[in-house]
């Protein structure tokens, strides 16, 4: 079963103001790992804290990636990217 991976507008933003090499090692990693899994939950976490319950984020070395997972489109839709010190803000 092969999910969908979108990016919203805010985090194609983010990702056009990232290093070109970083950017492309993010997309990689989406495009590879994320869309090709059964469960995309099975890989990442829940982010802490009760504002976040409904969104999911993954860990890219210093980098995070907070996404919605839609079950009934198939649809991982990452909503923020950026470094760790700055994505929860």
């Amino acid at each position: 079963m092969a999910w969908k991976v979108e990016l919203s507008a805010t985090a194609e933003r983010e990702l056009s103001k990232l290093d070109p090499q970083q950017s492309k090692r993010i997309l990689k990693f989406l495009q590879e790992r994320i869309a090709k899994l059964d469960n995309p939950r099975s890989i990442g976490k829940a982010p802490q804290g009760s504002r976040l319950g409904e969104f999911w984020k993954y860990r890219l070395g210093h980098y995070r990636l907070i996404c919605k997972i839609e079950d009934e489109r198939l649809l991982v839709l990452v909503l923020r990217v950026g470094h760790r010190k700055e994505i929860y803000h």
